[in-house]
């Protein structure tokens, strides 16, 4: 439990000093509770867990070494991360043809949804037996494991599409250059609890238990996530932006 908290705090740390540094540098101090909210309620989202520790558990099973663990992750990272970065690029276009009102109704019903699925214990990723198949079909090489990131991104979609969308919806009001460079700030903070995982443990058991620790907790990191996102409506519903 020790382990679980030091991880968590590690993750909130770097990706608070992350986002104000970026967000300050670009001029906008005051989006930072607000970005905050909204990338964490998507980086702490436990269904990105289980798909990690999917892999992990794939990978353990083949009794790779470290050094490929690290080249098998990275290239799974990367695909979520490319992958997820398109798809906000598309939301963007949509977003700024969708009301702010809307969005922050979007938030507080997506928000509810988590915190209810999550106390449940409800799962809300597509075709999960299906993903668990694939990973463990693949081969532990970069190309396999970028590819296999790549389709499981769309598995991802249920969890994250609300939050990704009201955020998209938000920052499609301002520049586009700058938009776009908070979409690559918001999904670095997405990725970023896999990349701690990978990089912080020394084996693949000790990723794989991390991991593991990270799904027992589901509920309680859906429900954070949920009341950051009901928050994020009514700021919204407020009259909010940036």
């Amino acid at each position: 439990m020790r382990g679980e908290i030091k991880l968590l705090a590690t993750i909130l740390g770097i990706s608070f000093g992350i986002s104000a540094l970026a967000l300050y540098l670009l001029g906008i101090p005051g989006f930072i509770p607000q970005f905050y909210a909204l990338s964490m309620s998507d980086s702490i989202n436990p269904c990105t867990f289980v798909i990690y520790t999917m892999l992990l558990i794939a990978l353990s099973v083949r009794k790779i070494e470290k050094k490929r663990l690290y080249v098998v992750g990275s290239a799974f990272i990367l695909a979520v991360y490319i992958s997820y970065y398109l798809l906000g690029v598309g939301l963007l276009y949509l977003g700024q043809y969708i009301p702010l009102w809307f969005a922050g109704f979007l938030a507080i019903g997506f928000g509810i949804y988590t915190i209810v699925t999550g106390l449940i214990e409800k799962s809300r990723i597509a075709d999960k037996q299906g993903i668990r198949k694939k990973m463990f079909s693949a081969e532990a090489t970069f190309l396999s494991s970028f590819f296999l990131g790549v389709v499981v991104s769309a598995t991802l979609l249920p969890c994250s599409a609300g939050s990704y969308l009201v955020y998209a919806t938000i920052i499609a009001r301002g520049s586009r250059m700058i938009a776009l460079l908070l979409l690559a700030l918001y999904n670095i903070i997405f990725v970023l609890p896999l990349v701690l995982i990978l990089l912080t443990m020394g084996s693949i058991a000790e990723s794989k238990r991390f991991s593991q620790a990270l799904v027992r907790h589901s509920r309680e990191l859906s429900v954070v996530a949920g009341i950051l996102l009901v928050g994020i409506g009514v700021w919204v519903l407020m009259g909010g932006s940036i």
